[in-house]
């Protein structure tokens, strides 16, 4: 079955950097473009990034564009998002989602906490 397993979350101070990974298992992962979607603690949810299959056609969310980078290894299944100059609104659970259109799956989440 679809396994999307994050990790990499954690405390960290305004200015930071923190490296988010989605190890996925279960489907053809070469195969599918990946989002990176948070949520803000008693906020909605909010798209940060998504990844085309291969690598290409990255976008980011005005609200991160410039400070995270997201890649992917298709050999390793595996998704990263990269994020740098982090601030207290980066705050909230981080979610890898598969497929650029469907959101068919997601993961459990990590925490991402920005606090001095």
């Amino acid at each position: 079955q679809v396994q999307l397993v994050e990790s990499g979350g954690g405390l960290v101070q305004p200015g930071g950097s923190l490296r988010l990974s989605c190890a996925a298992s279960g489907f053809t992962f070469r195969d599918y473009a990946m989002n990176w979607v948070r949520q803000a603690p008693g906020k909605g949810l909010e798209w940060v990034s998504d990844i085309g299959s291969t690598g290409g056609s990255i976008y980011y969310a005005d609200s991160v564009k410039g400070r995270f980078t997201v890649s992917r290894d298709n050999a390793k299944n595996t998704l990263y998002l990269q994020m740098n100059s982090l601030t207290p609104e980066d705050t909230g659970m981080y979610y890898c989602v598969k497929d650029r259109y469907a959101y068919d799956y997601w993961g459990q989440g990590t925490q991402v906490t920005v606090s001095t």
